[in-house]
């Protein structure tokens, strides 16, 4: 690669962090950009996730202040079921043949887009049917914990919407602010890109110079989208998130 190339990963690398803490489909920047420069699909797959570790840390640690808010007890919750569901999404990646999971991908992530734009009816409909109608929902479910696996598990395969999907999870299992909601969907995602991270540096062929790139851009993103989306009002964090993820299914699709 040449140096305009090397600045093109830096700047997808930079607009990835920022999706990272917002809207959630980071990939969707990073990944085509890879192939783009004619990286093998499943390596610039493995190597997109590795090098996009950096953004959402620094994402994590903008959203301190909001994770603060949430119990331990449940973060820590949310961070373990993301990261086993992600050991079986790597394992997924590296076994099937590519495109077998990807394939389903563009209908689940218009289908979160459809739980986040109507959650808050659907939060206030599970309310009104509880015996304690003003009562909060701050631990996991077993529901919660299920669904918020198989996030994982699609986050550690491809990644691409899957902060959209963890935000439909989390916004509809638990009675917390969409910006709260926001910074654990960041964290959890961390934990999936983590793990998937270990197994692909052991198993699967890298490029390290596309994860050096994308760290460095993705660092700055992941802080710089941190403070975006404590700033936007949740009605038009909740419009941001549909947009970005039915325009993330429609490029899946074509």
């Amino acid at each position: 690669m040449n140096g305009v190339e090397h600045l093109a990963i830096i700047a997808a690398g930079l607009g990835a962090g920022v999706l990272t803490s917002t809207v959630g489909v980071a990939s969707l920047i990073s990944f085509p950009a890879l192939i783009a420069l004619g990286i093998p699909p499943v390596v610039a797959n493995a190597s997109n996730t590795i090098g996009l570790l950096p953004g959402a840390l620094s994402g994590s640690f903008g959203y301190r202040r909001e994770l603060r808010e949430v119990s331990r007890p449940t973060t820590i919750a949310v961070v373990l079921t993301c990261a086993i569901g992600a050991i079986g999404g790597a394992v997924l990646l590296l076994a099937l043949p590519p495109g077998v999971f990807a394939a389903a991908a563009p209908w689940l992530i218009l289908f979160t887009c459809l739980i986040v734009g109507v959650q808050p009816w659907i939060s206030r409909w599970l309310r009104s049917r509880h015996d304690e109608p003003q009562a909060t929902r701050t631990t996991m479910t077993p529901a919660t914990t299920f669904f918020a696996a198989l996030t994982g598990v699609y986050g550690g395969y491809f990644g691409a919407g899957a902060g959209v999907m963890m935000m439909a999870v989390l916004g509809l299992g638990l009675d917390l602010e969409l910006r709260v909601v926001n910074a654990l969907k960041t964290l959890s995602l961390l934990a999936a890109n983590l793990v998937a991270s270990v197994i692909f540096v052991f198993i699967a062929d890298l490029n390290p110079t596309a994860i050096v790139l994308l760290a460095i851009g993705s660092v700055a993103g992941g802080y710089v989208g941190s403070h975006i989306g404590r700033r936007l009002p949740s009605g038009l964090l909740r419009v941001l998130i549909v947009l970005a993820g039915i325009t993330a299914a429609v490029l899946m699709l074509r």
